[in-house]
């Protein structure tokens, strides 16, 4: 097997600091969408863990949604969470705040903390599927395992 990128190491690392016993993998084929990422692997779209950034506007902080592959987040429901307006961060914003470009943004190990939370549907699978740091890295993971990891607060957030 080709060594890991640099990326995908250090979410590998962060990964097992934080006790997710699992393999970080880059395939051959992109996984840079949910539908990419099910195809390349063989598994159900509801599997793969889209990581969703959002920016705060009020105080221009990002905020991490893992959601299940088909779903879409809906915004309305995060900005009642959150108590402000939210909107979907922009490419350059994403990569600069999170260290990782969209596409390949993992549920941990970024360059600062972020409200991170979880939809609960992702929780109806045994094993979920998340970016590993590039739109070829994934990795396996028990889904409250996961959550409990990046720190998560399991809630209602899809339409």
């Amino acid at each position: 097997m080709a060594e890991l990128s640099r990326s995908a190491r250090e979410v590998a690392a962060a990964l097992a600091e934080r006790g997710i016993d699992t393999t970080v993998q880059e395939l051959p084929d992109s996984t840079r969408s949910a539908r990419d990422a099910a195809a390349a692997l063989g598994c159900e779209l509801a599997q793969i863990t889209k990581s969703l950034v959002f920016r705060e506007v009020a105080s221009d902080r990002p905020v991490l949604v893992l959601a299940s592959g088909p779903d879409r987040v809906d915004e309305s429901k995060l900005a009642d969470l959150l108590g402000g307006a939210v909107e979907q961060a922009q490419a350059a914003w994403v990569k600069q705040r999170t260290g990782f470009a969209v596409g390949g943004v993992p549920p941990l190990g970024h360059t600062e903390p972020l409200t991170t939370f979880i939809d609960e549907r992702l929780l109806r699978h045994d094993t979920v599927w998340a970016a590993a740091g590039t739109p070829r890295a994934v990795f396996p993971a028990a889904p409250r395992a996961l959550a409990e990891a990046a720190k998560a607060e399991i809630v209602s957030l899809v339409r």
